[in-house]
């Protein structure tokens, strides 16, 4: 998205642009994709949860998995599932009681099936907006290796966001695939990935990262199969 001129948003995107933050982390040669989030709840308003109309990002996300697969290159998926919400989804759920919709079980908390995944490829269960608290995803990203994470999913503003940092935090060189990466507010959007371009990841395309897919050695790629 470009903001329209004169806007607040423009000139919020000049005050990076004068900071300088034009650096690039690059990327490594063992990556994995991490898809956020994209379940039922989000995708298809169910369980009373008022999700998002995400069908573009989904087909840029199937584009990314068709070309992982195909190079035997790690895919996660996460999800935001409690099997006692009220208790488990803590100061999160007090700010935001959808969560509580949100239970281990239900159709809301399974991945969308537009997404076809697959049983090799792990769904893993979150309660906070990062992929990496409190789960066991950094110990199945360290045990193969990874060094570079492309995600995917919903929400910019939150869990993509909270999820980019902590990869930088830990790190992982971390992709944030605009195209594949849904927001209910195109101007959230805009401004969050601008900002997690500026100091935390490197922003990419769908076509930047299929590129990018389409380039790694598939030797050097530890697949889903282990």
């Amino acid at each position: 998205m470009t903001p329209d001129k004169g806007s607040g948003l423009e000139q919020l995107f000049g005050f990076y642009d004068r900071r300088g933050y034009q650096h690039r982390v690059g990327t490594g040669k063992r990556p994995a994709i991490v898809v956020i989030d994209f379940s039922n709840a989000f995708t298809a308003n169910e369980g009373d949860f008022p999700g998002g109309d995400f069908s573009k990002e989904m087909a840029a996300t199937l584009r990314m998995l068709d070309a992982a697969r195909a190079k035997r290159i790690p895919i996660f998926y996460t999800t935001i599932a409690y099997a006692d919400p009220q208790n488990e989804a803590g100061l999160w759920g007090k700010k935001v009681p959808w969560l509580y919709h949100c239970k281990v079980g239900s159709a809301a908390v399974e991945i969308d099936l537009r997404l076809e995944a697959r049983p090799n490829e792990p769904v893993i269960v979150k309660r906070f907006p990062s992929a990496l608290y409190k789960t066991d995803l950094l110990t199945r990203l360290k045990a193969l290796r990874i060094d570079t994470v492309l995600l995917a999913g919903c929400t910019t503003s939150v869990c993509v966001r909270a999820t980019t940092i902590d990869m930088m935090q830990h790190g992982f060189m971390t992709l944030p695939v605009a195209d594949a990466i849904g927001e209910f507010d195109p101007q959230l959007h805009a401004l969050h990935l601008k900002d997690l371009n500026s100091r935390y990841g490197d922003v990419v395309s769908i076509d930047e990262a299929l590129s990018y897919l389409s380039s790694v050695d598939e030797s050097a790629s530890s697949a889903n199969d282990k």
